[in-house]
């Protein structure tokens, strides 16, 4: 579990504070997707030092700012890496493991689990394009085809040719879909899980989005060509016998796909009779704790206000993603806090909009990224818009990921400072950061950032050595809620690097 403690403030707490205000925007994809994440700003806060709405503790950021450097220096270029790192993610390189003499149990998969790169081994340098990169083909057509340069891996073309998963054809990549388990596509795969529920197909999408629930449902398929097979019966007789001991019910079965059903309460936990695997969880045990935690094979009870109401008290969609859900509570976030953030949110997002209706389409995004998603007012604000919002939360508002989940969204939590050393200076931190953003951000794709000026002015700083300068837009924001004191937006565009560019 999580160990808490008071310490000083160190130049990785320091960095803490920057990922509460830089947000990105664009696509992001495994190549190059350009994202457009959200900072969310701080508001003065409670006597205590923390704040509800916005989690963790307030700080006076511009003092640990100037402490740290009061003048500090700005590269006039970044390094380029050579392009055989071009789809270098730092902390999960194989390539490091090896070298490092690393040891992890391969049976536990932990050589895919993050291996960070200790300050000496990383690269200090900005991950170039695939040779030959061009400006992604935009949605819809994006889902069934791609330029084959973006994505220089064939090889399943040819693998894979008699189960029309991936197809070569001149500079593109078709996907027809079907494969092994879609035989007709995965969209008449849905449906048919509809049609075994009785559902309407946009309700079961809407399912299949959302991490399972009290009540919510788990499909399992296997290929029909392994129906017969020894070692998928096996499989298939272990699952559905531990399935059973932890409650869940065969809600349909049809040919070789079976829907479960979690328990809508605890009273199915409390009968099953003694020593039977997994247990429930101990009273201890943080579900929110999900950062360098170490899984455990019991259960988590349902608490006793979901367990009385027999579900999660939540609406229907789509009124779930601006409803106040239940669990606020657990978070010390009142309803009226909630439709506030979510009220100025959308509020923001149109600003946002009208800034840079000039320069891109409105229908120009598709992928997503809030940096510090809080309680997911950004991405709420995106509803009427067609777009994939991946919300993040930082590793110290974890417990926030609920209310995500809770309004229909997806999100994840990430250390953005996981591979810098806690005694490096607050420059370097920073340097690292924005060389991460740019590895995510997709060329032609934007970067947001809301700040207090300072912060801004420094920032502002780096733009032309990370190439981020084919469009440059800053301004004051209107004052709101959860407006600081005083703040600035600057908005980024990234270049698209001709091949030219000389790699270290």
């Amino acid at each position: 579990m999580k160990q808490k403690s008071e310490k000083p403030y160190t130049a990785k707490q320091i960095t803490s504070a920057l990922i509460a205000f830089i947000f990105l925007l664009g696509v992001l994809c495994l190549y190059y997707g350009s994202s457009f994440a959200p900072a969310l700003s701080r508001s003065d806060g409670e006597h205590d030092g923390s704040d509800p709405v916005l989690g963790g503790n307030i700080r006076d950021f511009d003092d640990l700012f100037e402490d740290q450097e009061h003048n500090p220096e700005v590269p006039k270029s970044i390094p380029i890496c050579d392009i055989k790192h071009s789809e270098l993610i730092p902390c999960l390189d194989r390539n490091l493991i090896y070298q490092l003499k690393l040891k992890p149990n391969l049976t536990l998969m932990e050589h895919y689990e993050r291996h960070c790169p200790p300050p000496e081994r990383r690269f200090n340098c900005l991950i170039p394009p695939p040779i030959g990169y061009k400006i992604p083909i935009r949605w819809p057509e994006s889902r069934d085809e791609v330029w084959k340069a973006n994505i220089p891996h064939t090889h399943l073309a040819q693998e894979k040719s008699d189960q029309n998963w991936m197809v070569v054809n001149g500079e593109k990549i078709n996907f027809p879909g079907g494969g092994t388990h879609f035989h007709d596509g995965a969209n008449k795969y849905i449906v048919s899980l509809a049609r075994m529920l009785k559902f309407p197909n946009d309700k079961l999408h809407n399912e299949l989005d959302r991490l399972l629930r009290p009540g919510g449902y788990f499909a399992y398929s296997s290929p029909e060509a392994y129906a017969l097979d020894p070692e998928n019966r096996r499989i298939w007789n272990a699952m559905h016998d531990l399935l059973r001991r932890m409650c869940w019910r065969v809600a349909v079965k049809k040919d070789q796909t079976v829907i479960w059903q979690k328990p809508l309460g605890n009273g199915c936990y409390l009968k099953r009779g003694p020593g039977t695997q997994p247990p429930l969880c101990s009273t201890g045990d943080d579900p929110d704790a999900t950062w360098n935690v170490h899984m455990k094979a019991c259960i988590i009870p349902y608490s006793a206000k979901m367990h009385k109401e027999r579900g999660s008290g939540l609406v229907p969609w789509p009124k779930r993603l601006t409803a106040a859900p239940p669990r606020l509570e657990d978070i010390g976030v009142s309803p009226e806090q909630f439709h506030e953030d979510t009220n100025i949110w959308q509020f923001r997002v149109n600003e946002y909009w009208k800034q840079m209706k000039s320069v891109v389409r409105k229908n120009y995004f598709r992928n997503v990224m809030d940096m510090n998603s809080n309680l997911g007012g950004f991405g709420a604000a995106l509803k009427d818009t067609d777009v994939w919002v991946m919300n993040v939360a930082p590793v110290n508002m974890s417990a926030r990921l609920k209310v995500i989940y809770d309004r229909g969204l997806i999100g994840t939590v990430h250390d953005w400072y996981a591979f810098n050393h806690p005694y490096i200076s607050l420059k370097a931190h920073l340097e690292d950061l924005l060389i991460e953003m740019d590895r995510i951000l997709r060329p032609d794709g934007f970067v947001i950032i809301r700040d207090k000026p300072l912060i801004i002015n420094y920032i502002r700083k780096f733009v032309t050595a990370l190439r981020w300068d084919r469009w440059l837009s800053e301004v004051e924001p209107r004052s709101d809620a959860l407006y600081l004191s005083e703040e600035r937006v600057l908005i980024a565009r990234k270049k698209l690097w001709s091949e030219g560019v000389s790699a270290m």
